[in-house]
Formats: C-alpha cells, sequence, structure tokens
C-alpha cells in the first residue's frame, strides 16, 4: 500500500492537485506509521516482560541478603554489647 502511496506521489500530480487523493494517502502513510510504532511498543513489551522477572528475582535475592546480612551486623552488635560488659565487669574486679 505505501508502494503504491509513493508511486501516486512521485509519478502523478494528484497529490498536489487532489486533496482527497491528498489525504487518503497521508492517511495511509500515517496508519502504516501507527502501525510500525505498534509493533515496536509490543516488541519492547515483550523484551521487558522477559527480563522484568530476572530483574525482581535479582531485587528479591538482594533483599533477602540484605536482610541477613542486617540480622547477622545486629546480632554481632549486641554480642559486642555482652562482650563490653564483662569486659567492664573484668576491668572491675580486677580493680579491687
Amino acid at each position: 500500500m505505501i508502494r503504491l502511496c509513493a508511486k501516486i506521489v512521485t509519478e502523478t500530480a494528484l497529490y498536489e492537485t487532489d486533496k482527497e487523493v491528498q489525504n487518503l494517502i497521508d492517511w495511509v502513510c500515517l496508519s502504516e506509521q501507527i502501525k510500525e510504532n505498534n509493533n515496536t511498543i509490543r516488541n519492547l513489551t515483550g523484551e521487558y516482560k522477559k527480563i522484568e522477572p530476572d530483574c525482581r528475582e535479582g531485587v528479591r535475592a538482594q533483599l533477602e541478603r540484605m536482610k541477613q546480612l542486617c540480622k547477622e551486623r545486629n546480632n554481632l552488635y549486641e554480642k559486642q554489647n555482652d562482650l563490653k560488659g564483662q569486659k567492664q565487669q573484668l576491668e572491675k574486679a580486677l580493680e579491687r
């Protein structure tokens, strides 16, 4: 259809002289561009949908690891505080 429109534009004066022909050719060209854009959108959406689960899973895994790290850190802080308390008790005992 686009080739027919191109042929009409290049080989005749109808596009310049007939408003209806001009509108029809413009409509065909715009429709084709919309169709191409829709195909591109579908392709991009398909690619996004293929990538998204892995990204989400990667984020989930990272969040879980971060939770583990925070838990480990908090446990170490508690142990540090316990050790500091024991150290202080020992220091007090040694001072006597």
